[in-house]
């Protein structure tokens, strides 16, 4: 169903939204935000263009949107310490969370939202790519359905030190000490919200299946990686001056194209409160 507040444009059958002619700075109203709320969930991502946003606007529509919440790895904003700078200089090579993954999965409550500012882009590159989970979930066997239910992965940070998938900017947060972080989350988990069903494991974060080796668990790992990200799942954003998306963490992975060398790309996060997933 369309909205009538708003002009959009479905990006994929089974994943995301464009959506033109709204201005963010001027605080939505309750009728606005209902129907980015139902977009949101219906959509699992919203790709909203020409916004020109202050961090305290950015701000404000987050906690419209839910509660915005402290990344422990990278320091905030000065004044604005849940707006986190995602940053790839020019001279740098590796990016932050440069491969299919949905975030901080190894927390016991994983972000339930995502929300990314496009501050300062490269003239090229630097896209984005989303995979529905729901579709990825039902697009499997019933035996395999049947065969993951039980199964709870395991999540580690550690792994996401190895992949890359966060920056190791401790310094920056001030503090000094290793932090380190495991959850077991179920392989499958329900929607809070819509009561869908989703593969939640990830390649950036989880090392394997609850009660057995990373051995045992390696090939079907693989299987559901190279399965969740299948090209009929999958939309693809390009990046605009102020370009804000908002996705649903509980319900898709994301991956950040690494192809801009040479050019600097300034994002501006912030993640929103999640709940245990069940």
């Amino acid at each position: 169903m369309r909205s009538t507040l708003f002009a959009s444009e479905v990006l994929s059958p089974a994943i995301g939204l464009e959506i033109t002619g709204i201005d963010l700075s001027q605080r939505p109203d309750g009728a606005l935000i209902d129907e980015l709320r139902a977009a949101f969930l219906r959509h699992h991502v919203l790709v909203i263009r020409d916004q020109s946003l202050t961090p305290a606007q950015q701000l404000a529509f987050a906690e419209q949107m839910g509660e915005p919440a402290i990344y422990p790895f990278v320091a905030g904003l000065e004044g604005f310490p849940m707006i986190t700078p995602v940053i790839k200089e020019a001279t740098e090579t590796v990016n932050f969370g440069g491969l299919w993954h949905s975030d901080t999965a190894y927390l016991e409550r994983p972000p339930k939202a995502t929300m990314l500012l496009a501050r300062q882009l490269p003239p090229s590159g630097g896209d984005t790519l989303f995979a529905s989970q729901v579709a990825a979930y039902e697009a499997l066997s019933e035996g395999m359905k049947a065969l993951l239910a039980p199964l709870r992965g395991v999540n580690a940070s550690a792994k996401a030190d190895v992949t890359r998938t966060r920056e190791d900017r401790i310094d920056k947060a001030g503090d000094g000490a290793k932090k380190s972080f495991t959850a077991r989350h179920p392989v499958i988990r329900t929607h809070p919200e819509t009561g869908a069903k989703a593969l939640y494991v990830n390649r950036g974060h989880t090392i394997g299946f609850d009660g057995l080796t990373e051995a045992e668990s390696a090939p079907l790992l693989e299987f559901l990686y190279a399965h969740q990200v299948r090209d009929e799942f999958v939309c693809r954003v390009r990046w605009t001056p102020g370009t804000l998306v908002l996705w649903d963490n509980r319900a898709c992975q994301h991956y950040p194209v690494n192809d801009y060398h040479g050019h600097r790309r300034e994002m501006h996060r912030i993640t929103l409160e999640g709940d245990v997933p069940l």
